[in-house]
């Protein structure tokens, strides 16, 4: 993570920037850069969306998107994955996807990379679930476990193979074990 030095700034200030690579974003009148993500975090990232949006997608239940900003609650973050429960997707006056999101996903995930800040991803998911999102997980590569934070703030930690991970409501037809996660950085 790399912190940019500069005076804080508004939100609305912020949002004029233009996009920076790896992506910035914007936390208490801070620009912060996230680490520039790197195989094991693209791997599991890749395939996890991949493997939501075949089950949830077609039935137009949700939708999962890799590194969308999502801008609500006085912050400006990118989770590495959000899912959206599909009535919830902003869509402009043609029914297509909007390219702004001013509002909390349905269900966060973050990925974290080699020397990455766990304090700054746990305060991103908590600060997603106080603006109503259902469920947040953080993915350990390294360790091969997943922190799951619920709604009520609760939070259980899974690292056994056969542990089948807790989902949202919406998505209950969605079914992964950690084994099956972890497996996609051996394929």
């Amino acid at each position: 993570m790399v912190q940019i030095p500069s005076q804080l700034l508004t939100l609305d200030e912020f949002l004029k920037l233009p996009e920076t690579k790896p992506a910035s974003e914007f936390i208490d009148g801070q620009i912060i850069q996230k680490p520039m993500p790197q195989g094991k975090h693209s791997t599991v990232q890749s395939d996890l969306v991949a493997a939501i949006n075949t089950l949830l997608k077609p039935q137009h239940i949700a939708r999962a998107y890799s590194e969308l900003r999502c801008t609500f609650g006085g912050r400006s973050i990118i989770p590495d994955v959000t899912v959206f429960i599909w009535e919830r997707i902003p869509r402009d006056e043609n029914g297509k996807v909007t390219n702004t999101f001013t509002l909390a996903p349905d269900w966060t995930i973050e990925i974290l990379s080699p020397n990455q800040n766990q304090t700054k991803v746990v305060r991103n998911i908590l600060h997603c679930l106080a603006h109503g999102t259902q469920m947040g997980w953080s993915i350990d590569p390294e360790e091969e476990l997943i922190f799951v934070y619920f709604a009520d703030r609760t939070l259980a930690m899974f690292e056994e193979v056969s542990a089948r991970l807790p989902v949202p409501p919406f998505a209950e037809a969605f079914s992964l074990t950690v084994g099956e996660l972890f497996s996609w950085l051996r394929e």
